[in-house]
């Protein structure tokens, strides 16, 4: 980036309706203001509360500069708290998931209780005070099963989201669900780049054979109403009167979505065969065909639940060309592997999906390092999704620059 502009100077001279500049992808300083203007002061999806369903478990993720650890406590509360000892800042939790009925620090075993309070600290004399060095404790939220957590001091309104993502997926029963089988995609790639490919299906009919096989995308998935659509009308009312909120629903910022959409015809999960992939329903509508209810809350999440399953996905920055992508397929807690689902079936169409993905993300990021590389337009029928969450960066980042 040159040193007469800034991340304000480059994102206000993007063009209406265009991807962003080289430098809004590649450049190092813009990345760590992605992370200081987005990633530290947003809600961040972490994970599931039935991963961590008996006290003592926990899971660990990186947002951003921030190692977090969420931890289930004696009493069943979920806590998150800086995974960073108050010794000398070792991380204490060093594993992606796992149990302990204390927090003790590798280095020197200082050792913290599920609540974060500092238990023991040996060799410090008797001056010192452990009531003083606890562990910081991080803003956390739970919804249906969904685990958010934020590293700002002050965290954003949550009830706003709260209210809508509540309402839609109460009637998944996510609470009784766990993960049949999780994927970790580390995407050569800008964090920016791997949430436009998911908010667009235009590169779908060249690049996703197997998806295809039942998704059908419509206006509704790019949040731009999908009233006018007569079949996406009659899906919406079918669900609707069997108790699911199924009507698209966006923030006025633009920064959550939720809405559902019918599969193409006859197919009522993503299977090869449009078939469902677990024997059971993680709803009670007893509409056979519900399609996908879809949402996302940037900047870090987006999720499909359908009739037999669902799917989380959870993206986290690594580095400014570095994206960690984790997806989790969801079942009934009591489904068993080989007899209520084949882990194959369940997961061929995802899985495929992901690594195309992957793989276009990639390309992209090659391509826009290049000094020839110009910003394009976006399609006005097919890009209006992708144009959205660009508008979304933009406008949360000239808010928070200026």
């Amino acid at each position: 980036m040159s040193s007469q502009k800034t991340t304000l100077d480059l994102i206000n001279e993007r063009k209406p309706r265009h991807a962003l500049s080289r430098e809004l992808y590649t450049d190092e300083n813009v990345f760590q203001q992605d992370l200081a203007q987005i990633w530290h002061k947003e809600w961040i999806f972490a994970g599931h509360t039935f991963e961590i369903d008996k006290p003592g478990e926990y899971i660990t993720l990186q947002v951003g500069q921030y190692p977090v650890v969420v931890v289930r406590g004696a009493k069943g509360e979920v806590r998150a708290f800086h995974n960073a000892c108050r010794h000398r800042g070792s991380r204490i939790c060093q594993n992606a998931k796992g149990k302990s009925a204390k927090l003790v620090c590798p280095y020197h075993k200082w050792t913290f209780d599920l609540d974060g309070k500092l238990l023991f600290a040996g060799n410090m004399g008797d001056n010192f005070d452990t009531s003083e060095h606890g562990l910081q404790a991080v803003h956390c939220e739970t919804i249906n099963s969904y685990i958010y957590v934020c590293v700002a001091d002050k965290a954003p309104d949550f009830e706003a989201f709260r209210d809508v993502m509540g309402r839609f997926t109460a009637p998944h029963n996510l609470d009784d669900c766990k993960v049949a089988f999780e994927s970790n995609l580390i995407e050569k790639g800008n964090w920016k780049l791997v949430f436009e490919n998911n908010r667009e299906c235009y590169h779908c009919d060249g690049s996703h054979p197997e998806l295809l096989n039942s998704f059908v995308e419509n206006l509704s998935v790019a949040g731009v109403g999908g009233d006018e659509d007569p079949e996406l009308v009659a899906h919406w009312d079918k669900c609707e009167a069997a108790g699911l909120p199924s009507r698209l629903e966006m923030a006025e910022d633009g920064i959550f979505r939720m809405t559902r959409i019918p599969l193409s015809a006859k197919a009522v999960s993503y299977t090869m065969s449009g078939d469902p992939a677990v024997n059971g329903r993680l709803d009670n509508s007893g509409v056979e065909d519900i399609g996908a209810l879809l949402y996302f809350l940037y900047p870090n999440n987006w999720n499909h639940f359908l009739g037999d399953h669902a799917l989380s996905f959870r993206v986290l920055p690594l580095s400014s060309g570095e994206t960690l992508v984790t997806t989790k397929w969801l079942v009934p807690k009591d489904a068993v592997e080989g007899e209520d689902y084949d882990l194959d079936d369940l997961t061929k169409v995802w899985l495929a999906t992901n690594d195309q993905d992957r793989q276009l993300v990639e390309e992209t990021f090659k391509g826009v390092q290049s000094p020839a590389y110009k910003p394009g337009p976006f399609s006005d029928i097919a890009e209006n999704g992708v144009c959205q969450f660009v508008d979304w960066y933009c406008d949360t980042m000239k808010k928070r620059l200026s």
